[in-house]
């Protein structure tokens, strides 16, 4: 009975080609939803450790400054010197330093990793790539490689269209224009630098335009 099942339509394949495809953007919307929440949870953990640790080490100073002022309170007296003092003092530093040394070490790591994260998101980059881009053309930087990377999937997408390999060729050229630009605005005044990052920016705009329309998401 199969043989005689009657063929889809080329309008019923063409529509659930369309439905597939907003089925593909909708899942990738919201799975980039979804990381951008995880993205926020870790920063607001991040957060609420630093606070925790910066807390705790805000006790631990009031208490060393408590016993400094104790010290000092002995020192008029002239007791500061004394072997039972000194052994005191000791104690209590040898006691200390194995439990502040790590908090302190933690609490670095913890306000290091949360302005990481804070550059990446202003950047728009995954954390892992935060070292390739520095200086103050890092954003435009981190645009032009965003850039590249599009124009791989546009040639991906018509590998052997000549119009589709000369499109490539000049966006290629021009972004590695920019890119020299980028790096010879790092050594000009502020005035010119910032003159010179605005007319990038705006060759980056149509840049961008012509990929999204390439890709069909104008």
């Amino acid at each position: 009975m199969g043989l005689f099942r009657k063929r889809k339509s080329r309008a019923t394949r063409r529509a659930e080609a369309r439905a597939i495809k907003a089925r593909a953007k909708l899942e990738a919307k919201l799975a980039a939803k979804n990381e951008a929440r995880r993205i926020k949870g870790d920063l607001r953990s991040a957060e609420k450790t630093l606070k925790t640790q910066i807390k705790s080490q805000r006790d631990s100073d009031r208490a060393a400054l408590k016993v400094a002022e104790t010290e000092l309170k002995a020192a008029r007296e002239g007791k500061l010197l004394s072997p039972t003092r000194i052994r005191r003092v000791l104690t209590v530093s040898r006691l200390l330093a194995p439990i502040l040394t790590p908090l302190i070490y933690r609490g670095a790591t913890a306000v290091r990793a949360l302005i990481d994260q804070r550059r990446a998101d202003q950047l728009g980059i995954p954390l892992a790539q935060i070292g390739q881009f520095s200086g103050h053309g890092a954003q435009l930087s981190a645009r032009i490689a965003g850039a590249e990377k599009s124009l791989r999937l546009v040639q991906d997408k018509k590998p052997k269209d000549a119009e589709t390999k000369q499109f490539v060729s000049a966006i290629s050229e021009r972004l590695s224009d920019l890119s020299a630009a980028v790096t010879a605005a790092e050594n000009m005044p502020a005035a010119r630098r910032r003159a010179a990052h605005s007319a990038i920016s705006a060759q980056l705009d149509g840049i961008e335009a012509d990929l999204m329309a390439r890709l069909g998401l104008s």
